[in-house]
């Protein structure tokens, strides 16, 4: 369809020059391409179009019919053409952006004032759910995710920033319980299990110093895909955790959660922006994302 177009395009030039000639000369191309086209079209509708003399080229009845009700046609999609670029290339229109729920409610509005402020003519829209939407089936045009580093997506990702998780339990559980003085010892206490982190019943652990590495069994009798929720059982004494620090940031600081096994790092997670495979990024798109990134930068203990 796109060559029947382009053909369309060159025959309307020619009727309206009354040249071949000179239509290749205003389109940029060979006059033998012209011709070309100009044939091809008139074979699949079966009629001719133009007359050729030596001196100029008529339309033919059909051709003036043809050129009457394709003209029209063909300046519409070149002004869709054209509305769809600039809506690229300039910050205006509609973005749909999917984000995980509890960074959204800590971090996104003061990122969309500062956004709105500086872009007004763009629409944000923004769904705050934590499973890993379908960028394209499901029309987003960004995602942020919290999650371990991408592997084998194939979808355009960026790096925004590590997110420091701690495995934690209240003063009142610890007392009940005991400390865990080694990941060995998890298998013997109460695990809060995240869904979106996937870890099943083991997790990967190393220590900071030594690199030594062991997979800690767990014995989850909870699994959500809350982090608040997970937090708030925590906080209550009802068992371990492995959750990002800034889920927890007032209970940290409170003394209501308190870290274990410091010497051991848990794999690392990321804040990351998924994009569907563009073969240009948005304006739009990417202005956000240097928001988000420049709100990291400004505070960098935000996710700590």
């Amino acid at each position: 369809m796109a060559g029947q177009i382009e053909q369309i395009r060159v025959f309307i030039r020619v009727a309206e020059l009354e040249s071949f000639a000179a239509a290749a000369r205003d389109l940029g191309v060979s006059r033998s391409i012209v011709t070309r086209y100009v044939g091809e079209l008139e074979d699949e509708l079966g009629v001719q179009l133009l007359v050729r003399t030596t001196r100029k080229v008529s339309l033919t009845v059909a051709g003036q019919v043809y050129l009457d009700r394709t003209r029209p046609l063909v300046e519409d999609l070149d002004r869709a053409r054209d509305l769809v670029k600039q809506q690229q290339d300039t910050l205006s229109g509609e973005i749909r952006i999917s984000a995980p729920v509890s960074f959204g409610q800590r971090f996104l509005p003061d990122i969309l004032h500062e956004f709105h402020l500086a872009h007004p003519d763009v629409q944000v829209k923004i769904e705050m759910i934590d499973r890993f939407v379908d960028l394209i089936d499901e029309g987003y045009d960004m995602a942020l995710r919290i999650s371990g580093p991408p592997s084998g997506v194939s979808n355009i990702w960026r790096k925004i920033a590590g997110v420091p998780r701690s495995i934690v339990a209240s003063p009142a559980y610890l007392e009940t319980a005991g400390t865990p003085q080694h990941p060995g010892d998890l298998a013997d206490h109460a695990f809060l299990a995240y869904s979106h982190f996937p870890g099943g019943t083991a997790l990967q652990l190393s220590h900071q110093e030594t690199g030594e590495t062991t997979a800690a069994a767990l014995n989850h009798w909870f699994e959500t895909n809350s982090g608040e929720v997970i937090v708030a059982l925590a906080d209550k004494g009802c068992g371990v955790a492995l959750m990002p620090n800034f889920l927890m940031s007032d209970e940290l600081k409170n003394r209501r959660l308190v870290p274990l096994l410091s010497d051991w790092s848990a794999p690392a997670i990321w804040l990351t922006a998924f994009y569907p495979p563009y073969d240009k990024m948005p304006a739009k798109v990417a202005a956000f994302t240097s928001f988000v990134e420049d709100m990291v930068t400004a505070n960098p203990d935000m996710l700590k």
